[in-house]
């Protein structure tokens, strides 16, 4: 006798595949997680890899994932918290307008304290 399974009343929905940011770790790769304004730990995704170019640069390494593998990752790491296509949120850079003049070349040059090196 052959039974047959009614097909759900609604269809199931795909899942959407997030592209989530990770580093890499000698030949494997790890997820990688952000503070939040509060200085908890947060796991990003994002919608898609344009996305992910724009907020993180193109040098990001990223995989697919989907919701709940991405939260069965992050988990274990004591991370609950998922911020789906985050936004930048840091104060603008206020830009340097004073020029130094340096003494030994006798002409105008920017100097960076963070730079300086060491006597």
């Amino acid at each position: 006798m052959t039974t047959i399974t009614p097909a759900p009343a609604e269809p199931e929905e795909p899942r959407p595949v997030l592209h989530v940011p990770v580093r890499a770790v000698g030949t494997a790769f790890a997820l990688r997680l952000f503070k939040q304004r509060d200085g908890s730990r947060c796991a990003v995704a994002f919608t898609s890899a344009t996305a992910l170019t724009m907020l993180l640069g193109p040098a990001q390494r990223s995989v697919r994932l989907a919701e709940p593998a991405l939260r069965a990752l992050a988990a274990p790491l004591g991370t609950t918290t998922l911020i789906i296509d985050p936004q930048l949120v840091a104060p603008p850079v206020a830009a340097r307008t004073a020029v130094r003049t340096s003494r030994a070349a006798g002409h105008a040059a920017p100097r960076f304290p963070a730079l300086q090196p060491q006597r």
